[in-house]
């Protein structure tokens, strides 16, 4: 992918996703570290927090792609495959009870 490539007009997977964001801003988000990075995260979740509060759609849309982004820009930095973390953690089902779809009480976790 070069600078001037055009943006996919595919569906967008979980790793095209990652290495999208990874193309766009690794050298800025690596010098910027995990904790700094993490800190942008949580300012974007405040932001969504906010968007969902006052029912904006636009805005929700908008927040959930920035809370998307920063969560993958972390997994860059930290050298994590969001895509094979999310395969081994909920690929067999819920992490909880094992199935597909979620038996847990619900005043656990899941």
């Amino acid at each position: 992918m070069s600078e001037r490539d055009p943006p996919p007009t595919e569906p967008v997977t979980l790793a095209g996703f990652q290495q999208l964001i990874r193309h766009m801003y690794f050298r800025k988000d690596l010098a910027r570290g995990v904790d700094g990075t993490f800190m942008w995260l949580m300012q974007e979740i405040g932001e969504l927090a906010t968007a969902l509060r006052e029912g904006n759609p636009h805005g929700q849309e908008e927040e959930f792609a920035d809370v998307l982004a920063w969560l993958a820009t972390i997994a860059n930095v930290a050298g994590v495959d969001l895509d094979a973390a999310v395969r081994r953690k909920y690929g067999s089902g819920c992490p909880g009870c094992g199935q597909f779809v979620c038996r847990c009480s619900d005043a656990g976790k899941p």
